[in-house]
């Protein structure tokens, strides 16, 4: 068995190839490769915590086998730790024998930010050079390295409620990679998402993050942070005039409030709602028009836990890296 830290994950996982890898994840889910149940959900209210159990299994091609666990604990950021936690365990496919521990707040960081950056390299408009990522923390970093990776951006907007937070993200990842120089906090949402093409929203907000009339034609919106029934980042008005995109179909319907809501209010249609597996194959068209607003939603599903962590072994073992032991 190989162990592979949170850095040495890092290494093992270039945003380039994991975004390539997670079209593979999303073409298996939707092509009914993939053995993906709904991921268990674990709550600890003694400590306001939820733990997600997400096992899943990928035939075709890219056989993978994994299970993660992935805890949110909102109290961690005071106590000096991350707040979500998280561990992956790979199996071969062949015998069930386990292969591989990786640490999966990484993992899960970058696969996110993966699923985004898929999207937008399949839905976002070709000529989009500016960016905005609402959510300073983990996973706000990785939604604009892999916009950057997807789109050649030129300007990128950091929105958080916490101000201070914004201008420190801005300062840290200005130039870093992929990521223009020119990147900057707003002051408002309304300053982020007025001129934007691409829009990564990685919030727990339970209420819109920006407003729909601020909204340009032919914008794209990744939106990763509702994962509850009770959350919502994106306007009603916008899901009703978007295309709506999702990494899986009965994952999203039972998790998100940013469908569950206009779905309910008969705002918006089950039928409108098209996986990205789905267009990845064919079978489904994505932008149909320079003025469409698309929309891509994600809640996170194993099989993008299983496809990465199987990259990451395999480049980890190219590299030399990780502490292989007996098992």
């Amino acid at each position: 068995m190989i162990i592979l830290n949170a850095e040495e994950v890092q290494r093992a996982l270039p945003m380039r190839e994991v975004i390539e890898a997670m079209k593979k994840a999303y073409a298996s889910l939707s092509n009914g490769e993939a053995e993906v149940p709904l991921r268990t959900r674990l709550p600890i209210p003694r400590h306001d915590g939820l733990s997600l159990f997400m096992p899943a299994y990928v035939g075709g091609e890219s056989e993978a086998l994994a299970v993660k666990i992935v805890s949110l604990f909102p109290g961690n950021p005071q106590r000096g730790l991350a707040y979500i936690q998280a561990a992956v365990l790979a199996f071969e496919p062949e015998t069930g024998r386990a292969t591989a521990l990786l640490e999966g707040g990484t993992l899960t960081a970058i696969r996110t930010g993966a699923g985004s950056g898929a999207a937008i390299d399949v839905l976002a408009r070709k000529d989009s050079k500016i960016a905005a990522i609402f959510g300073a923390g983990a996973q706000g970093r990785t939604q604009l390295e892999a916009a950057c990776t997807a789109r050649p951006i030129e300007k990128a907007w950091v929105y958080d409620r916490d101000m201070e937070r914004a201008r420190l993200f801005a300062q840290e990842l200005a130039g870093r990679g992929p990521i223009p120089q020119d990147l900057r906090p707003a002051s408002t949402p309304q300053e982020a998402v007025r001129d934007t093409d691409i829009i990564c929203t990685a919030t727990t907000s339970l209420t819109p993050v920006f407003a729909d009339a601020d909204l340009k034609p032919g914008a794209h919106i990744s939106a990763i942070g509702s994962y509850t029934p009770d959350m919502v980042e994106v306007p009603p008005e916008t899901i009703r005039r978007s295309r709506l995109f999702v990494d899986s179909r009965s994952a999203v319907l039972a998790e998100t409030g940013d469908l569950i809501h206009p779905i309910a209010s008969r705002q918006v249609s089950e039928t409108q709602i098209t996986e990205l597996g789905e267009v990845l194959l064919g079978r489904k068209p994505g932008r149909e028009t320079e003025n469409d607003i698309t929309y891509f939603k994600s809640v996170g599903v194993a099989v993008q836990d299983a496809i990465a962590a199987q990259l990451a072994v395999m480049n980890a073992r190219k590299m030399g890296v990780g502490l292989e032991i007996p098992f």
